[in-house]
């Protein structure tokens, strides 16, 4: 696993995350921490096959983040008990010998909420997307670009870059 210093080499020569808020507060010792820049709701079912030739991905609806006051730089979501789509502000561009996983960071948890997500493949360079799963009964409140998964990178032996659908989105 990499280390901050080394996360910090490969973001600083590589452009290996981009579009970050705070480099300083988002760079963990053994990580990096994803912020939401958006959240969506499904609006539709899914379908999932082998092949992918008859995957079909659900709809899904925006929810406005909303301001406390007007001035306010950024807005609040408030969320029900449920299933929601995450996207990230930052980029990641992982060469054909990183991958990287992501757990939920602690604060989180703590709420009665987490996410989950799949691999970042060696290769893969897009914003990411998740699923958030609230199962606190009472909801929670997220802020536009807090901070809420912590990226985790793993060195393997260099192999062919990833090309699926989700490729620089």
């Amino acid at each position: 696993m990499l280390n901050e210093q080394q996360i910090k080499k490969l973001i600083d020569e590589n452009n290996l995350i981009e579009n970050y808020i705070n480099l300083e507060k988002q760079l963990t010792p053994n990580g990096f921490d994803l912020t939401v820049a958006k959240i969506f709701e499904f609006a539709s079912g899914g379908a999932l096959d082998f092949s992918n030739n008859e995957r079909v991905l659900p709809k899904i609806k925006e929810i406005l983040s909303q301001k406390n006051k007007p001035e306010d730089k950024y807005g609040w979501w408030q969320l029900k008990k449920g299933v929601y789509k995450i996207r990230t502000n930052e980029i990641v561009s992982l060469p054909n010998n990183l991958i990287a996983l992501a757990f939920s960071r602690t604060s989180l948890l703590r709420m009665g909420a987490f996410t989950q997500h799949g691999v970042w493949d060696a290769g893969f360079k897009g914003k990411s997307e998740f699923i958030l799963a609230i199962e606190n009964i009472q909801g929670i409140k997220i802020k536009q670009n807090a901070r809420i998964a912590q990226l985790v990178f793993f060195k393997i032996d260099e192999t062919k870059s990833y090309k699926g659908v989700y490729q620089e989105k």
